[in-house]
């Protein structure tokens, strides 16, 4: 029995618009080892204002997409090695959020959390969050930090600073490829 929070219900946003914002950052995370640069931060937070409503939700669905398809990367990583995706991520995200003042309001990391629960359940993030309203300016910030620290946190296990970024690319291709030509 599927759920009505099943992926296959959700818009799947711009995830190429979201893993260029996702990239952008986590590039100059690594480019910059004092943090990321104030002029790579300005000209993202300058796109991103510059969307329309209908492209600032596809961003928004497109990350949650993101968090969707890392979550489900580290599932299967986990179960490999007969772990808990949950009990090895969350506590994690959680405690590195909480460390993250200026960008994460604490009162913004449960819903994070929930968030990624629910990705590393199945379920569809964006039809997840949907359930309790819109989606509010203090939660930009912490979604983004989401998909960062997931994407991070992939590039850590794996030893590969563009893996997380690779795994989306070559899953976009593929499913380009597949698709149906009209």
């Amino acid at each position: 029995m599927t759920s009505s929070y099943d992926p296959q219900y959700a818009p799947a946003g711009d995830v190429g618009m979201a893993l260029m914002v996702i990239d952008s950052r986590l590039k100059a995370i690594y480019d910059d080892k004092a943090g990321p640069g104030v002029e790579q931060r300005l000209l993202t937070e300058q796109f991103v204002a510059s969307l329309d409503p209908g492209q600032a939700d596809d961003l928004l669905d497109g990350a949650c997409t993101l968090i969707y398809m890392f979550m489900t990367w580290l599932r299967k990583a986990h179960e490999e090695h007969g772990k808990d995706v949950i009990e090895y991520v969350v506590p994690n995200l959680v405690a590195t959020m909480g460390t993250m003042h200026r960008s994460v309001p604490p009162e913004a990391i449960p819903t994070m959390a929930g968030l990624v629960i629910a990705a590393g359940t199945g379920l569809s993030p964006s039809l997840w969050r949907r359930q309790y309203g819109d989606w509010t300016d203090k939660e930009m910030n912490p979604l983004e930090a989401t998909a960062i620290l997931l994407a991070e946190h992939i590039n850590r296990m794996t030893g590969d600073p563009a893996f997380a970024t690779r795994l989306i690319t070559e899953a976009l291709s593929r499913a380009e490829e597949d698709r149906p030509s009209v």
